[in-house]
């Protein structure tokens, strides 16, 4: 312990044990009232403005006391845990699960959240303190399975297996129970040392589903916690749950049974990967096996090299197995893949209830946003009423920030004249760079504000997946992906955004279409301008003429791009998003031939 001289000396964030307390007998009362005694752990949360009063958490309550009082409270600073004493938890779930929710709740940071797949794209890394021991908590880019080959899913795939943690944090959506049960088999697979999380519980109530936890945990064998991670005292259950799972010692994972030309073939990879790895991570040596059978597999750098021969000979004999069999190496990926598929839509069948009043609502919903009657006239008028109140609504503001601002820049050139400043200096930094830079904010920043919290509304309604799902038969005419139509929506605010959120599109080469594209979108700079344009010529026929080259610009120059010149000479190739039930009823044929099953799809 750190002896500090009295409590002024804690910083915000920091706690520390009270050794004496030299206030009058009747404050010492009080706030033994409240639990705060000698020995008590206290903890700086705020302070005022001006330094007082200060804000400090004692035993989950909250008490303002001023600077007088504070310095008559000697205490010790809390030790902060040596990294031996630390655990680190990995952060893992499917994209849009809440997991950036769940990481700002526990770490107090403020990663960017959002409603669209691929929104975490790189691992982020917060620290904090619970039980008096440190945590770091890693988080992951979203994946949905870790057969993934994109770049985001694959580096969180090998975080998984070759980080060195402690547990392994699980987050899945109770309304999409079913799709994070995918992954989180997957991971109890590799490890034991996992948690189930299980997200947006007050979502899950108001569509009417019902999730038997208890239940889950006995058929998965690892804890399950349901939480709603915008309710912080809700993550007390999870964090207890992921501490006892830190104290467990490290084993093999749940064992998956696949078929019988899979288990064959696995058993043959299963003892040469054992020998070849190091003690600490011979509990990955089935999860390697499955994997190693498959195409393009890599072995993780840890392997001895003296062993690889043996490896690669276990390798061989079981792909020689699958050979025999007739099964190429996709296909047993794909059996891998539909086994793991099926046995999460047989778990949830007997664990998750829902309403059947809820379900014919949600399915009513999707038939009309997702019809070709309905769904592109919704889609437009959305746009429409985005657009519509975006250049209409900004009008107001944007007339009074000009005033404002024109009126403090003649201001500042008044001044400038009676201090007989030489009119090249205060023609060049107030009428130049001051004067065109408030012109240039004043006519940008009204739109802007009001355009990104309309967008996110769509957003958070679930509309903005429902559009690029319409709009993928579209963009695959030009080979590009159906995404792109939100990156395109992004861009109408700003292209820098459009082509930073690019990084959702899975595929390099309609990444890159997007990201070529979305700068001929006219953004809230530009599109202000090209209506000015429009408007001040209108009546003139060079004006027309104007008008008609502006239409090109901003419009058929990102079709002539995409349709032409993208697709014939620069990218070729096509793309198209594939529905679950497309993906699910392709598995079920692969396993219904390798294992003989009568299974059927759920609807």
């Amino acid at each position: 312990m750190e002896e500090l001289s009295s409590l002024v000396a804690l910083d915000i964030g920091e706690s520390g044990i009270i050794s004496q307390i030299e206030l009058s007998e009747a404050m010492q009362r009080r706030l033994a009232a409240f639990g705060l005694i000698e020995g008590t752990e206290i903890e700086c949360v705020m302070r005022a403005p001006c330094g007082e009063p200060g804000a400090y958490r004692v035993r989950s309550a909250t008490l303002a006391l001023r600077r007088s009082d504070c310095e008559r409270i000697h205490l010790k600073k809390k030790a902060v845990p040596s990294s031996e004493e630390g655990i680190t938890v990995v952060l893992a779930g499917n994209p849009n699960v809440g997991k950036s929710t769940v990481f700002n709740a526990l770490t107090g940071m403020r990663q960017h959240t959002g409603n669209w797949c691929g929104k975490t794209v790189e691992s982020a890394m917060g620290h904090f303190t619970y039980q008096g021991r440190a945590v770091t908590l890693l988080d992951t880019p979203g994946t949905y399975s870790l057969l993934s080959d994109t770049a985001e899913e694959r580096a969180a795939r090998d975080t998984l297996c070759n980080a060195d943690y402690d547990c392994v944090l699980c987050v899945c959506d109770a309304t999409r129970l079913e799709r994070g049960l995918i992954l989180a088999l997957q991971i109890t697979e590799m490890t034991n040392k996992v948690v189930l999380c299980i997200n947006c519980m007050d979502a899950a109530k108001q569509q009417g589903i019902e999730i038997d936890t208890k239940r889950l945990s006995q058929m998965l064998g690892i804890p399950v916690v349901a939480v709603t991670a915008r309710q912080k005292r809700s993550l007390v259950p999870l964090m207890d749950a992921v501490m006892g799972q830190a104290a467990r010692l490290r084993a093999c994972g749940t064992e998956i049974r696949y078929p019988q030309i899979a288990e064959r073939a696995i058993a043959k990879a299963i003892a040469p990967l054992a020998a070849a790895l190091p003690p600490e991570r011979r509990y990955l040596s089935r999860w390697l096996a499955v994997h190693m059978l498959m195409p393009d597999a890599q072995m993780p750098p840890w392997t001895d090299a003296e062993k690889m021969h043996t490896v690669e000979d276990g390798i061989h004999q079981g792909r020689t197995l699958l050979h025999e069999g007739k099964t190429t190496a996709k296909q047993y990926e794909k059996l891998v893949a539909a086994t793991v598929i099926l046995r999460a839509s047989g778990i949830c069948a007997k664990i998750v209830t829902q309403s059947p009043k809820a379900k014919q609502r949600e399915y009513r919903v999707d038939r009309v946003v997702t019809s070709k009657r309905y769904g592109w006239g919704i889609m437009a008028a959305l746009l429409f009423v985005v657009f519509w109140l975006t250049t209409s609504a900004a009008n107001v503001p944007s007339a009074l920030l000009f005033d404002a601002l024109e009126h403090g820049c003649n201001g500042l050139s008044a001044l400038a004249a009676r201090c007989a400043l030489p009119d090249w200096f205060s023609g060049a930094l107030i009428d130049g760079a001051l004067r065109g830079t408030c012109r240039v904010v004043s006519v940008m920043l009204p739109p802007m504000a009001i355009f990104f919290p309309l967008f996110t509304l769509l957003e958070d309604s679930g509309l903005l997946p429902r559009i690029a799902f319409n709009a993928d038969a579209a963009f695959a005419k030009c080979h590009a992906c159906g995404k792109q139509s939100l990156t395109m929506a992004m861009g109408f605010g700003c292209n820098a955004v459009g082509v930073t959120e690019c990084r959702i599109i899975a595929s390099p080469r309609e990444r890159l279409i997007a990201i070529l594209t979305n700068s001929f979108v006219p953004c809230n700079g530009r599109f202000p301008c090209c209506l000015g344009n429009i408007q001040n010529r209108k009546d003139d026929l060079h004006g027309r003429n104007t008008c008609k080259t502006l239409h090109q610009e901003s419009y058929g120059l990102p079709r002539l791009t995409g349709t032409q010149g993208l697709r014939y000479a620069l990218l070729r190739g096509g793309y198209r998003i594939q529905s679950p039930a497309d993906c699910r009823e392709n598995d079920c044929r692969y396993l219904q031939r390798f294992c003989g099953c009568d299974c059927r799809c759920r609807q």
